[in-house]
């Protein structure tokens, strides 16, 4: 059974400036729903993740501000949030959601997190409406537990998986493959494993040409035994903070060819769903709701 990470927490109300990219997270469950791709059955109710495993993953200093709302106005200003104990509560609840999913995909094949791919969490800060990194705290717990020995992060977001690079950097067991804009957010990149840069514009047919090559290679040559695939729609040519040009079926079939590639090679694969900020919410909720019937298709 295909296993998805919710929490009514994940929609948490924030001010009128900031509640257009929260819609998404009420919204696609109910059209999930709706159309009878999953059932209420499919759906877990993740708990908050403990401070030991947000600890193994970022600076205890950093997490203690964070969670005594200690950050001063700048640091704020960077997470693109305003910062309040829901707002943190919310985030432990997401990391623990894909943690959750991971140990799910181990069980399953695949499972997925309707939030998550906060890949602009760094260790020791957060931005880009990232607090912690939950792609990171879950990689980290697989490897310290010892399920997992090498782990791939599959990175499709439209922006550079900074926070997770970073995180990273240092660890060989882990390895980071980003195809992001080249000039989209973070105009200063971190270095991942394997960084593909991709032009203004870029449609379909380029793109996924781009990802069967570099993504098979990079499978081939890590051999991997666990993928994290952050799914962001934020390629889409209608987002308002990318500035590639996929259709939605193009982002279909990117996220296709990622999960038939992990169940061809029987790679355990997590889902985390990333940005997406298209004009028109039915464009969002579209593009990621694939990427759940793509799972049900592929692997049930």
């Amino acid at each position: 059974m295909l296993k998805i990470a919710w929490s009514p927490v994940y929609a948490h109300p924030l001010p009128e400036n900031h509640r257009f990219p929260m819609q998404k997270y009420e919204l696609l469950p109910q059209q999930l729903l709706y159309e009878g791709t999953v059932s209420e059955n499919n759906f877990f109710r993740p708990e908050p993740l403990s401070e030991a495993d947000i600890i193994a993953t970022h600076d205890p200093v950093y997490w203690n501000r964070l969670k005594n709302l200690e950050l001063d106005k700048a640091e704020i200003r960077r997470t693109g949030f305003p910062l309040s104990a829901l707002l943190v509560e919310r985030e432990i609840i997401i990391m623990q959601g894909t943690l959750q999913a991971a140990l799910f995909a181990l069980e399953h094949g695949v499972a997925m997190n309707i939030a998550g791919g906060t890949h602009h969490a760094f260790s020791n800060k957060g931005e880009g409406f990232c607090l912690l990194n939950d792609i990171a705290i879950a990689a980290n717990y697989l490897l310290r537990k010892e399920i997992c020995r090498k782990i791939l992060v599959v990175d499709l977001d439209v922006h550079q998986g900074n926070g997770t690079a970073e995180i990273f950097r240092h660890q060989p067991a882990v390895f980071t493959f980003s195809m992001h804009g080249e000039k989209n957010y973070p105009m200063h990149k971190e270095k991942s494993d394997r960084d593909i840069p991709l032009p203004d514009g870029i449609t379909d047919a380029g793109y996924l040409k781009i990802l069967r090559q570099e993504l098979s290679s990079v499978i081939d040559t890590f051999e991997p035994d666990f993928i994290f695939f952050q799914s962001g729609v934020d390629v889409l040519a209608s987002d308002k903070l990318g500035r590639l040009g996929l259709s939605i079926e193009g982002c279909k079939q990117r996220d296709s060819f990622v999960l038939q590639t992990c169940s061809l090679h029987n790679i355990p694969v997590a889902a985390s769903m990333g940005g997406g900020y298209s004009e028109k919410i039915a464009n969002i909720i579209e593009a990621h709701a694939n990427t759940y019937r793509l799972a049900q298709e592929i692997y049930f």
